[in-house]
């Protein structure tokens, strides 16, 4: 842990849900879900936020994402944001029980390269609004990809 605080901040805060705990093979729960008739495994959405804002503030940045993942129904495990500098970019993640959140900034640029993967029931379009109202952005772009597709 000593070393991951000498590379950046890292965020310890774990939901009262969140254990481990080992789960035999009867209990343990299909994650894929069906929608539309199709079967996969969880939701990719690839979103660029331009003309972005606080984009040099990791504690900013790991406020937005913990809220955008929670909209999502996601459980938080662990997060861990790097900061590269005064007015320099942030780069993290939060880990989550049902897959991940990332990002990477540019605030030079006013961007922001935000990946949000999901299982389950949850739900990542539900973290967009959070993410504009964090965020500020003029313009976002986003890409849907469904992982693990079932034959």
């Amino acid at each position: 842990m000593e070393a991951l605080v000498q590379l950046g901040m890292v965020s310890e805060t774990l939901p009262s849900n969140a254990q481990n705990s080992a789960t035999s093979v009867s209990e343990a729960k299909d994650y894929f879900v069906t929608r539309d008739g199709v079967k996969f495994a969880g939701t990719h959405l690839i979103i660029d936020l331009w003309g972005a804002t606080n984009l040099a503030d990791p504690e900013h940045i790991d406020a937005v994402l913990r809220e955008a993942a929670i909209a999502t129904g996601a459980t938080i495990l662990h997060g861990h944001f790097h900061h590269f500098g005064p007015g320099s970019g942030v780069s993290g993640v939060l880990v989550l029980a049902e897959s991940h959140v990332s990002i990477h900034t540019w605030p030079e640029r006013d961007f922001a390269a935000i990946d949000i993967f999901v299982c389950g029931a949850c739900n990542p379009y539900n973290a967009v609004p959070v993410l504009k109202k964090g965020f500020l952005p003029e313009r976002v772009t986003l890409a849907e990809h469904k992982r693990g597709l079932v034959g």
